[in-house]
């Protein structure tokens, strides 16, 4: 009971909060900028669907995991990025127009790509590919808790910006708050299943992480885009939408066991971008001095 109260409600509610933080930061020109400069949207993009999946299932033959782990693994990766990704972002001064345009765009991709890797997970780990159709009522539900409330903090913005800037730093030491304790809540949700499945999957969901992350940073980079979109796309790369995984793992595939890899790496997730947000925004307070 507790746990459904907590995912259900006070998450979403939690993160409403936050994005709608995060909309009295941003302009219309912030995403403007985005759309004149489609490069970082396009690198992100490319990332995610031409480049995870292979990864996953390159660690998935590599550490020879059971077929539904594996798939599960696969799942993981073939999910978009999530609200998370987007305070993380913002913690470690990323351009969160960005991340808020890509989790968009990749939510809706995912509709087409999720349904296509996970089918063809399913045909290769377990000789058995069924139809899973595209979840789209968790994607409306992902953009219920971003794009509202980000639009109501931008209306607010725009309206009466003298509060809007008051509020800022309030805002981001929520956000802190916020993280911790999901992060707390993770722990404590997920303890009995990180201990029993860890030595199975663990270093495969954490290499996969760091995977993720490092190339979300490092691509960017090597292509000379702003430090700022490289962080963005790390955090949205980086950080995946495990609750839609182990939803899907669940409600629609039926099979408890594909949900482990999605929850394992949920909670790993938080550590490693809490580290890659404070190297980040160290690095950018170093840079001012």
């Amino acid at each position: 009971m507790q746990a459904s109260l907590l995912t259900t409600v006070l998450l979403p509610l939690a993160l409403g909060v936050i994005m709608l933080g995060l909309g009295l930061g941003l302009t219309l020109d912030d995403f403007r900028r985005v759309a004149r400069y489609p490069r970082a949207v396009l690198v992100g993009l490319f990332l995610q669907t031409g480049v995870l999946p292979w990864a996953a299932f390159a660690l998935a033959l590599l550490f020879r995991l059971p077929p539904e782990l594996a798939v599960g693994l696969m799942l993981l990766a073939a999910s978009p990025g999530g609200a998370t990704a987007n305070i993380y972002s913002h913690l470690a001064h990323g351009d969160v127009a960005l991340n808020i345009t890509l989790t968009a765009i990749n939510s809706l991709l995912c509709l087409v790509t999720l349904p296509v890797i996970l089918n063809l997970a399913l045909e290769y780990f377990l000789g058995a590919g069924q139809y899973v159709p595209p979840p789209v009522r968790k994607i409306v539900e992902v953009a219920l808790i971003i794009v509202l409330p980000v639009a109501i903090g931008m209306l607010v913005r725009r309206f009466a910006p003298g509060f809007a800037a008051r509020m800022e730093k309030p805002i981001r030491l929520l956000s802190v708050l916020v993280l911790a304790l999901l992060i707390v809540a993770a722990v404590a949700q997920a303890w009995s299943t990180l201990l029993a499945w860890f030595a199975v999957v663990g270093v495969a969901c954490l290499l996969f992480n760091l995977a993720s992350m490092g190339a979300g940073y490092a691509a960017p980079r090597a292509l000379k885009l702003p430090k700022r979109q490289a962080i963005a796309i790390a955090m949205e790369i980086g950080i995946h939408n495990g609750t839609l995984a182990i939803f899907i793992a669940l409600n629609v595939l039926g099979n408890a066991a594909m949900s482990i890899p999605a929850a394992v790496y949920s909670l790993l997730m938080f550590f490693t971008a809490a580290v890659f947000a404070w190297w980040a925004s160290r690095r950018d307070t170093a840079a001012a001095h």
